[in-house]
């Protein structure tokens, strides 16, 4: 069995926007605008091809479910080797498609296959290191990782805001946190081993397979199997954090100079309120532990209070929220970076996230915000980053400084709006979409938004000629014939 990271109980959540909030105890006594909103809104059908539910085959047959429920498949097995000796002989001994799994937090069809999947947790912890930098086993959890870093007066650069993927599964897609002068996870491996299904390991540095180097660090688990990294880790250090709430069209005004002004910026825009929060993380000076607590899960109960109360009357909606949101609301948190920049999501949901360039990003989240609000069924918080530029060939960052927008849906809820509704105004302003999170961007597509496309897909064929890397969903991605 896997280790298990949770967040102690005691550490309060990045995504703490509202501390009383929208007050469910207030809704419940509006009696009048109970009676006149007693009814429920309608949410829409998920079709049943996108069914979260489990495929249908045999009663012992082996089953595997990503965390939101909407991705599944029967695999023939699911191996979890010890060593790249025992990775060689399963491409050896299999002679279908093999396809890696982490914690499974991808929403697109990353990892269903009919052949083998291979989890990676035994593959695990620190094995070395030489002052920052340090060797990680592929299937090391970024929980874990932050902890033994930690352990060892280390911390990474950066984080999400989930800390439950294997860091080779981070990497390889494109994972990012915030912060204008940040980059994604995977700019700071400077070194990895991967191997490919012919049983080869191909050690990649900056002197050595430069050019692998550059292909695999965002790779979709399509050349082969990482099995070990080179991190460029950072002294460990204390962040403060504040959250504070601005009328939307405020906070989209004062972005860039927030982004400017603070180590880590973003913001969440609390639909049908009228409000954004803030949240920015600044070195703190002094190591002092300051955690209120959180308030992130009562937060979206009461977002989608309002929603199923208010959705048939969204003018009403929002002038109840602003009666009940208390702008003038600060929080502050204090402690070691890693408790601060990620956290353990109960609430499931379904996510899609696009890239775009940061001299369009205000532009495109104004859209986005307006074709959002155009569905009275959407409570779920959006929320936008910014991203440093990096030079990984299939980084959605690559040579571009970048604004991140992503919106989500609630598990079991309608979400295919997320792409339907929403692609169109990404692709507009240019948009790469987030590897893991749901898009439909086609082949011709990518080709045109990522300058070394053609050279990535060169090295993909020459790791893996047959294919054995490739279900479905990278096929069609890679615009490859079955």
């Amino acid at each position: 069995m896997s280790k298990q990271y949770p967040h102690d109980t005691a550490h309060g959540s990045r995504r703490t926007l509202l501390k009383a909030g929208v007050a469910v105890g207030a809704i419940g006594g509006l009696g009048v605008l109970a009676e006149i909103a007693k009814v429920p809104v309608e949410l829409a059908a998920i079709p049943a091809n996108l069914s979260p539910a489990l495929p249908v085959g045999k009663a012992n047959a082996i089953s595997w479910q990503n965390w939101s429920g909407i991705q599944s498949c029967q695999p023939l097995g699911i191996n979890s080797p010890a060593n790249e000796s025992a990775i060689a002989d399963l491409f050896k001994q299999s002679s279908g498609t093999i396809r890696c799994v982490g914690a499974g937090h991808s929403f697109v069809p990353l990892v269903p296959t009919d052949g083998t999947i291979v989890s990676l947790d035994k593959m695990s912890g620190i094995i070395g290191r030489h002052d920052h930098l340090v060797r990680v086993q592929a299937g090391t959890r970024l929980a874990q990782l932050a902890r033994e870093l930690d352990g060892i007066g280390l911390a990474m650069h950066n984080q999400p805001d989930i800390d439950a993927q294997s860091f080779a599964g981070a990497i390889s897609t494109a994972t990012h946190g915030t912060g204008k002068e940040l980059p994604a996870l995977h700019a700071k491996v400077q070194a990895l081993r991967l191997l490919t299904p012919a049983g080869e390991i191909l050690t990649c540095d900056a002197n050595t397979n430069a050019d692998l180097l550059q292909a695999a660090r965002v790779s979709l688990g399509s050349l082969g199997i990482i099995t070990e990294v080179t991190l460029e880790a950072v002294p460990a250090y204390h962040l403060q954090r504040k959250v504070w709430l601005k009328p939307v069209d405020e906070m989209l005004a004062m972005a860039h100079d927030l982004a400017n002004q603070h180590r880590h910026f973003e913001f969440y825009y609390l639909p049908f309120t009228g409000y954004a929060a803030a949240i920015t993380h600044d070195i703190a000076n002094d190591e002092k532990i300051l955690r209120p607590e959180s308030g992130d899960e009562a937060m979206l109960h009461d977002l989608r209070q309002l929603r199923d109360w208010m959705g048939r009357f969204p003018d009403l909606r929002r002038w109840l929220a602003k009666k009940l949101i208390d702008p003038q609301q600060v929080e502050l948190a204090q402690d070691k970076s890693w408790k601060l920049l990620s956290t353990s999501r109960p609430t499931k949901f379904n996510e899609s996230e696009c890239h775009v360039p940061q001299e369009h990003g205000i532009d495109c989240v104004r859209e986005v915000i307006q074709k959002l609000e155009q569905r009275h069924d959407v409570f779920f918080p959006l929320e936008f980053r910014f991203v440093k530029a990096d030079d990984a060939w299939l980084s959605p960052f690559y040579q571009r400084e970048t604004c991140s927008i992503a919106v989500h849906a609630a598990a079991g809820e309608a979400y295919q709006y997320l792409v339907q509704d929403i692609a169109p105004i990404f692709r507009k302003y240019q948009g790469r979409p987030h590897w893991g999170k749901l898009h439909a961007h086609q082949a011709a597509d990518l080709s045109n938004l990522y300058p070394r496309w053609k050279d990535f897909l060169a090295i993909r064929e020459h790791c893996d000629p047959h294919g054995r890397m490739l279900n479905p969903h990278l096929r069609q991605v890679f615009g490859v014939s079955a």
